[in-house]
């Protein structure tokens, strides 16, 4: 008896014979309690029978619970296939008592359990208690026959369960077994606990105790039992091998992947070979429970372990979808103990095909991103947060599949960056919806858009059409209709209005009808396909039903149009004249304004940008027409079609072409610039009118950011730039053509009158102070140089205690500067052989005190600090001496 599946049986009936009611593992989905995200022990469904709440037919229950811990506070995700035992899907055994028997009775089942049925030695078990639970103690030597030594008091919460800040509570009892002193470790409590040697595999929790609030518990009337065995683990005890995956049950599942990728497990790639027979476990159960794979919640903890096991598949060099194809195995392995697996097993096996067709779509092309962003990178570096997150976002690469990738080359990820772009993405979420009144009416979109349906986009042919009102929102609730003086959001039947999506803001306009004038003063999507128009009514009564005719603001959305076709432009160019490394990173278009953020290392020179300013502005005056297809993402992208980093297809995509590139000699020309895109274009390039770049900057850590203005907004801004050129010619007494040459040479000498200023400064403060002032001191025979002066900011302090250490030759130099705002800087300096004597860090931090700061760093030669109070800088040279002395 060492099957997995009889170990399952032997338990069910052991306890069955013992008078305890065999109830079926409950879903993995917790049908009782919302604060958790999957079931991951066996006492979940029996939370209201311990506290009351519920009652059942019996008072003794046994189960083998579905347990899955692979989000929140209970995550072994990372783990899983690089140790012995982490699992995201395993079983827990389990017996309970909801106040029948107590401690003796529990103690005494579970010691006949697995002495007698699983057949373990007596002198390989051993067990703790909790530090003052002397009855499990005294019970443990009696039932047993332990001596004190094999009887462990733990005083930590390890050994004291509770299900919550109040609610039943009370000590454990676990049991462990010695697996030879061939494995390293220690017994429980001891230094070496962590170790492999000594193994939990049965925890009994004895419910004796309420905790009516922290501190303050109070006894149960009816005590109860709850207990949990790993049965993965007692099946690696059973049949004698030290890893959960070497056991009956994981061996057929390996195997089945060894033949899906045509060879066994061996070296490194072992791991790969146990993270999908684990994760097959855990997606097959999880969907025959009723989640799917999604982008939130369960769902999308579901997406990531399929995604995770996916990518392993693609590691052992499986080239076609293969998880599907271990279905067949899992079910008969484990189907007649579940037999939801056996009646999912078609959705089991269709939900894995297709979401790893699906994955395998993008797995490709965000393992070449994630290769071109790690290139420079060595062992022991991070990849960018930003870059993790967009994998995330855009390709479905969960954190830790990107750090799985990683892992071999010994690469990290900066997970603070990531973490914060993550709570950025939230943030905004949050904004947008309590931005519309709506925070708490995500509910009300989902049920809108069943009722009403998709909006259907007339934007890219016109400007105008004739709609229906499909329904009205105000207040985060349907309202009927919307008097004059009222605002709200109208959804219709179709629309000409862009939402807001892809970089590009949504359009204004107006609603009309007999008697009705509505503005529209902003539209945006929810929900990817309706279109929400932010309204007020000025006149008239909007109604649900109500036949409407909606016009865009022309010159606005023209406005756009232009700015968004000139992004494609100044995309293009910025890759030919900085390089193919050039990726868009963010964009806004705006009517007046456009922006657009890219991947470049260093800042751009003033003849790149002329450069990208040069070739965009050739391409817009070839006047040729702007083509948009609609194609299937996969044949776009084949064609060549860019598509951009950090943006969300579907399966069918518009491509946007426009202008003709330099054709290379004996070639045609080839289209200059061909990508995805959603938004509102020009008809012609001409149309544009031209394109002039207002700036260059840093976002962050390689990324620039270009900012430009096309059509009307670039003559009106050309024109002030001027005019206030102008301006400055004028104040300067010079023309225009000479401002630039006059400007530099009066900064120059600005620059060099500093300079001279510093220096004086500098010489004033080494000169010494007034008549008879000597800045050296003596403390205990070594030289201390201690000075304040004024006007000297901190780079020339530390360089004024450089020239002094250089004077003194041996000793210590303080320099406080005033600041004309009253501030201080204090610098500390200490000559090489004073270092082990005195610690500038030390000195300064003293000094600091005093001036009203907090702390001080640097080196042991030489330290820096400052405060808001400089007039307390001779108190703080004081006690710079006293710190020298000792004092």
């Amino acid at each position: 008896m060492s099957g997995v599946n009889e170990i399952r049986s032997t338990f069910l009936d052991y306890f069955a014979k013992q008078g305890h009611e065999i109830v079926p593992s409950s879903p993995l989905v917790p049908r009782n309690d919302p604060t958790l995200m999957f079931t991951n022990a066996g006492m979940v469904q029996f939370k209201n029978v311990f506290t009351g709440v519920e009652k059942r037919p019996y008072q003794r229950a046994t189960t083998a619970q579905k347990c899955v811990r692979a989000g929140g506070k209970h995550n072994d995700l990372d783990n899983v296939g690089y140790t012995a035992r982490h699992h995201t899907f395993f079983e827990m055994l389990g017996n309970f008592s909801f106040g029948d028997y107590f401690k003796p009775h529990a103690i005494e089942l579970a010691w006949n359990l697995v002495t007698r049925e699983f057949g373990l030695s007596p002198e390989r078990l051993l067990v703790t208690v909790y530090a003052d639970d002397d009855d499990a103690a005294a019970l443990w030597r009696k039932i047993a026959g332990f001596s004190d030594d094999r009887i462990i008091r733990i005083p930590t919460s390890d050994n004291f369960w509770q299900m919550g800040d109040t609610g039943p509570c009370g000590p454990c009892s676990e049991i462990f077994i010695d697996q030879g002193p061939e494995l390293w470790g220690g017994p429980p409590g001891s230094p070496d606990e962590d170790g492999d040697r000594f193994l939990e595999f049965w925890n009994l929790v004895f419910m004796q105790y309420e905790q009516i609030e922290p501190g303050n518990r109070v006894g149960l009337p009816r005590p109860s039992i709850d207990t949990g065995m790993g049965l993965e683990r007692m099946a690696a005890i059973l049949q004698g091998v030290k890893s959960n995956y070497d056991t009956d049950l994981f061996r057929s599942l390996i195997d089945a992947v060894a033949h899906g990728v045509g060879r066994a497990p061996e070296g490194a790639s072992t791991a790969s070979y146990r993270v999908i027979a684990d994760h097959l476990r855990a997606a097959s159960f999880l969907v025959a429970d009723g989640v799917l794979p999604s982008n939130e919640g369960r769902g999308y903890v579901l997406r990531r372990i399929m995604r995770r096991a996916m990518r392993h598949a693609q590691l052992l060099g499986a080239r076609d979808p293969m998880m599907f194809r271990l279905v067949p195995t899992l079910v008969r392995e484990m189907g007649q103990a579940y037999p939801e697996l056996v009646r999912a097993e078609s959705l089991i096996s269709e939900t894995l095909r297709l979401e790893e067709t699906r994955f395998r779509r993008t797995l490709e092309r965000g393992l070449s991103i994630l290769d071109a962003e790690t290139r420079d990178l060595s062992e022991g570096q991070n990849l960018s947060g930003e870059t993790a997150f967009t994998l995330y976002d855009t390709y479905g690469f969960p954190l830790d599949l990107t750090q799985d990738a990683l892992k071999s080359r010994g690469i990290g990820v900066d997970t603070e960056t990531f973490k914060a772009a993550m709570e950025r993405q939230r943030a905004a979420a949050r904004a947008a919806w309590s931005g519309s009144g709506e925070a708490a009416t995500e509910t009300l979109w989902y049920a809108l858009r069943e009722r009403v349906g998709a909006t259907e986009f007339l934007g890219y042919e016109a400007e105008e059409a004739e709609a229906v009102v499909a329904a009205l929102v105000t207040g985060g609730a349907e309202v009927a209709a919307l008097e004059a003086g009222q605002e709200g959001l109208l959804v219709a039947t179709q629309t000409p209005f862009y939402g807001e999506s892809g970089g590009q803001v949504g359009d204004t306009g107006l609603v009309a009808g007999p008697g009705l004038k509505v503005r529209v003063t902003a539209t945006e999507k929810k929900l990817g396909d309706v279109f929400v128009h932010h309204v007020s009514v000025e006149e008239g009564r909007l109604a649900v039903g109500q036949a409407i005719e909606l016009k865009v603001d022309h010159a606005r959305r023209g406005a756009i149009r232009a700015n968004h076709s000139a992004t494609h432009l100044l995309h293009e160019a910025l890759r030919q004249v900085l390089g193919d490394h050039v990726a868009q990173k963010g964009s806004l278009v705006s009517p007046d304004r456009l922006r657009f953020d890219f991947s470049h290392p260093k800042p751009m020179s003033e003849d790149e940008v002329a450069a990208v300013e040069a070739i965009a502005n050739r391409v817009l005056l070839q006047n040729r027409p702007v083509v948009t297809k609609l194609m299937a993402v996969d044949d776009a992208i084949a064609s060549g079609a860019r598509a951009l980093f950090g943006e969300k297809y579907g399966d069918e995509v518009r491509v946007v072409s426009m202008g003709l590139g330099e054709a290379e000699a004996g070639e045609r020309p080839r289209t200059f610039s061909v990508e995805l895109c959603g938004g509102t274009h020009v008809a012609r390039t001409g149309d544009i009118g031209t394109v002039a770049v207002l700036g260059e900057s840093a976002v962050g850590a390689g990324v620039r950011r270009i900012e430009a203005m096309t059509a009307e907004g670039a003559r009106r801004h050309a024109a002030e730039e001027s005019r206030r050129l102008a301006q400055v010619a004028a104040l300067l007494k010079v023309p225009a053509a000479d401002a630039p040459e006059r400007l530099a040479a009066l900064i120059e000498d600005r620059r060099r009158l500093e300079r001279e200023l510093t220096e004086a400064r500098r010489k004033l403060a080494m000169g010494g102070g007034g008549a008879g002032e000597d800045p050296v001191r003596d403390v205990g025979g070594v030289k201390l140089m201690a000075r304040t002066v004024e006007g000297v900011e901190m780079r020339d302090l530390k360089s004024l205690a450089d020239e002094g250490k250089k004077r003194l030759g041996s000793g210590v130099i303080a320099i406080v500067g005033v600041a004309p705002d009253g501030k201080a800087g204090l610098v500390v300096g200490v000559t090489e052989d004073l270092t082990g004597r005195f610690d500038a860090v030390a000195l300064v931090r003293a000094g600091s005190e005093r001036l009203g700061g907090k702390g001080g760093g640097g080196r042991r030669d030489m330290a820096q600090a400052g405060g808001p109070d400089g007039a307390a800088a001779e108190a703080a040279l004081e006690a710079i001496q006293a710190a020298m002395a000792g004092e």
